[in-house]
C-alpha cells in the first residue's frame, strides 16, 4: 500500500452469526473492494463470527477489529452498546452473550406461533438452520416472510406484524446498560453508545459516561448531517471518541453497505488508546 493512500475503517459491520446475509469471505471481499484496511466485525449479541472473519482476512492487508452489538435497556428504554477491541474468549462475556442467544431463540419461537396464527407459516428450522451464530432477530425473521410471500417487503412485515407494538411482536430480554458496558470493559474492550439518534435516549447519556461509556456513534447511515454534528457536540462535552460506520446488514434493506460510513484509521487508533487507559478511569 502507498504511504500517502488514506488508511481508511467500516466500525459496524454484521455477518450471519447475527442478522446479516454476508458470510466472513463476503465481508472481508467486500471491505477490500471499498478500499477499506480495517473493518469492526459487530454482530448483536455474538462474537462467533469475528474468528472466522479474522481467518478469512488473514494475508489480505485487511485488518478485522473485534467487536460486538449488545442489547441493553435503561429504565425500559432499549439502546445498543457496541464494545471494540474485546477479548472474545472472555468467559464472562462469552456466558453473557450465550444467555442473551437462548432468549433470542425462545423470543423467536413466540413470534413464529403467533404469525402462524395470523396465518404466515414459516420453519423454525430453515431461519436457525442458515445462523451459525444462533443469534436470530426480527431481520432474520422478516426475510424468512418474504421468501414466501413475494408480495411483502421488510417495511410492511414490520409494520403489520413484528414490529414494535405489533400483533406478532415479542420483546428479548436486553441486559442492564451497566452490565453491558462493564463486560465490554472487563474483556478488555471500549464501549460505545450506537446509533443514538434512532433510539431517541439522550436524557441518559450522562448516565451512560459514568457507567464507563467512552465514544459514540455519531456517524452512521440513518444519522442526517445536522444529526451527526449534533453528537459530535455531545461526544466533545463529554470527551467521548466520535466513531461510526455502515451498520451494514446485507442486502437493500436499508441500502447500509459495507464502506457506506468510511473513517480515518486514527478513529480505530483512538479506540486501541482507550483500551490501554480505561481500567485507571472508574
Amino acid at each position: 500500500m502507498s504511504k500517502n493512500k488514506k488508511k481508511l475503517i467500516d466500525l459496524h459491520v454484521h455477518t450471519i452469526y447475527s442478522d446479516g446475509i454476508f458470510g466472513p469471505e463476503q465481508v472481508v471481499q467486500k471491505a477490500l473492494d471499498m478500499g477499506l484496511t480495517a473493518l469492526a466485525i459487530t454482530d448483536h449479541d455474538c462474537i462467533d463470527g469475528v474468528v472466522p472473519c479474522e481467518k478469512a482476512a488473514k494475508g489480505r492487508g485487511i485488518e478485522i477489529i473485534s467487536g460486538v452489538e449488545i442489547s441493553a435497556v435503561i429504565e425500559e428504554t432499549e439502546i445498543h452498546i457496541l464494545g471494540y477491541y474485546i477479548d472474545v474468549k472472555n468467559k464472562a462475556l462469552v456466558n453473557a452473550l450465550c444467555e442473551l442467544r437462548k432468549n433470542r431463540v425462545l423470543r423467536f419461537k413466540k413470534m413464529v406461533s403467533l404469525l402462524n396464527d395470523h396465518g404466515i407459516t414459516i420453519s423454525e428450522d430453515k431461519v436457525l438452520g442458515v445462523n451459525p451464530g444462533g443469534v436470530v432477530g426480527r431481520l432474520n425473521l422478516a426475510r424468512a416472510i418474504i421468501e414466501k410471500n413475494k408480495q411483502l417487503d421488510i417495511k410492511t412485515v414490520f409494520d403489520k406484524y413484528i414490529g414494535d407494538g405489533k400483533p406478532c411482536y415479542v420483546k428479548h430480554k436486553k441486559l442492564d446498560y451497566r452490565t453491558a458496558i462493564k463486560l465490554i470493559r472487563d474483556s478488555g474492550g471500549v464501549a460505545v453508545l450506537a446509533h443514538p439518534g434512532t433510539m431517541g435516549n439522550d436524557k441518559y447519556i450522562e448516565d451512560y459516561v459514568k457507567a464507563g461509556l467512552r465514544g459514540i456513534e455519531a456517524l452512521h447511515i440513518k444519522h442526517r448531517a445536522g444529526i451527526s454534528a449534533k453528537y459530535s457536540d455531545i461526544a466533545k462535552k463529554y470527551n467521548l471518541i466520535v466513531t461510526g460506520g455502515s451498520d451494514c446488514h446485507g442486502g437493500n434493506e436499508d441500502k447500509a453497505l459495507i464502506g457506506k460510513i468510511k473513517l480515518d484509521y486514527e478513529i480505530a487508533e483512538k479506540l486501541q488508546e482507550e483500551t490501554k487507559k480505561h481500567d485507571s478511569k472508574l
